[in-house]
């Protein structure tokens, strides 16, 4: 599904984790990469191609000028949000066929 929104999987996880994170000031790279279960260098090529495509931007962190966050850029957002009515929209196709089929299952112990 990420696709037909111009994002690859990655991409996806990539801002689910970002915009899902707890501190208003952003995920660093290292917060991301234990999110996902990568590796710091694959978080950093990942963050570098999202970066590069207008997804995310890093910004220094206000406290610490050592740290470096992650937001999403505006077509960051939009993307996002694209891909949520699409599986909004797909979720409505398809959950009346999942009930029928519920309903209509033999019940089994």
């Amino acid at each position: 599904m990420a696709e037909s929104a111009g994002l690859t999987p990655a991409q996806h996880q990539l801002m689910l984790a970002v915009r899902g994170h707890a501190d208003e000031r952003g995920p660093t790279i290292g917060d991301v990469a234990s999110y996902l279960l990568l590796k710091h260098h694959s978080a950093v090529e990942l963050v570098d191609r999202a970066e590069e495509a207008g997804l995310v931007r890093r910004v220094g962190d206000t406290n610490d000028h050592r740290v470096v966050r992650l937001e999403l850029t505006r077509r960051g957002e939009a993307r996002l949000e694209h891909l949520a009515s699409l599986t909004v929209q797909e979720l409505r196709r398809i959950v009346p066929e999942i009930s029928r089929l519920w309903v209509g299952a033999p019940i089994s112990n």
